[in-house]
């Protein structure tokens, strides 16, 4: 599982953040592993969800885009009796991994570890200067790519609906402007540049480079878009009964979750200015009474889960449907292939 750092963390502040599984009994509860029974770990990352599912007496098929993650597991894989398996690949393509007789359970957390924001040579935190990279997989088009090659008008609707930044037009310009004489290679010096144009105030929380951060990120890993895969995939995946469980850490991602769920409820949707849509079949009824939050306890001892969310859905018999992104409203964006090219 990666211990992840949504939108604001305190991550941007400095100092690194100790792996501690978030929502660990909630997921846990809403999980009921058995012996015998299959589940896939699609966000591995320091292992804590799959040690906890093991300890339960399940299987794991553990995946991870992250090389580093998938060596660092292997202690958990020989001390796992047999019972894991560590696949480096997208969880968006989960259902490519799963037994011919289908999974009884997929748990999904989503976003950034802090192993990853701890390694300089990441390029993830601006804390940590280090080359501006922010590839999870260490594959494909960079943060640098983006920054240095990407249109004004791209990196604006970047920045403000992947970051929410609230002056993304200020910093997109002043970034083109100084890319013309030197491109940016390093973290501080994007960071540096974000900071002259947007100086922090005094009531500032959080560092006036994280959500441009944030935004790169999300964007090079094309996160919104593996989730909404993966929400796909999982309905593939999973055998009448099963369960899929989602751990989000910013509206964005949660708006996908919620959208994703609420579509494939089987309920009627339309308005007294519409008429009502045709009623398709459950593919998932909730599990429990809807969205869950961290304990103020736990968001004490650890300020990761402050803004984590948990949805969790069980399987119908009902058909698989086809994949619709136009479910979730997904922003136009400059495509990663483009700038790539």
């Amino acid at each position: 599982m990666a211990a992840n750092l949504g939108s604001g963390h305190p991550e941007a502040e400095g100092g690194p953040v100790r792996h501690i599984p978030v929502l660990l009994s909630e997921v846990l509860a809403a999980l009921d592993a058995k012996p015998g029974q299959v589940v896939l770990d699609g966000t591995f990352g320091a292992g804590g969800y799959t040690a906890a599912i093991l300890h339960a007496g399940a299987s794991v098929i553990g995946l991870d885009r992250d090389p580093t993650a998938i060596a660092g597991g292997q202690a958990l894989v020989e001390a796992s009796a047999g019972r894991l398996t560590l696949i480096q690949t997208q969880f968006s393509r989960l259902d490519e991994h799963a037994p011919a007789e289908g999974l009884d359970a997929v748990v999904l957390d989503i976003g950034v570890s802090s192993m990853q924001i701890d390694e300089a040579e990441r390029g993830f935190s601006f804390q940590r200067n280090g080359p501006l990279d922010m590839r999870m997989s260490g594959d494909g088009v960079s943060a640098a790519d983006v920054v240095n090659r990407a249109k004004v008008g791209d990196l604006i609707r970047i920045f403000g609906f992947l970051g929410e930044e609230k002056h993304p037009g200020r910093i997109a310009r002043a970034i083109e402007k100084r890319r013309l004489t030197e491109p940016f290679t390093t973290t501080r010096d994007l960071a540096n540049l974000i900071e002259s144009v947007n100086p922090r105030k005094a009531k500032d929380k959080i560092h006036p480079a994280t959500r441009v951060f944030q935004a790169l990120r999300i964007f090079v890993n094309d996160e919104l878009g593996e989730l909404a895969q993966a929400l796909f995939a999982a309905e593939r995946a999973l055998k009448p009964g099963g369960r899929l469980l989602v751990v989000t850490f910013h509206s964005l991602e949660d708006r996908i979750v919620k959208k994703y769920f609420a579509d494939r409820s089987g309920k009627a949707s339309g308005s007294r200015h519409m008429p009502m849509v045709e009623v398709k079949p459950a593919i998932f009824e909730p599990i429990g009474k809807g969205m869950v939050a961290a304990t103020e306890a736990e968001a004490e001892l650890n300020p990761r889960a402050r803004s984590a969310k948990l949805r969790a859905g069980l399987r119908t018999d009902a058909a698989s449907r086809p994949d619709d992104l136009s479910i979730f409203d997904l922003p136009d964006l400059a495509t990663l292939a483009k700038l790539g090219a």
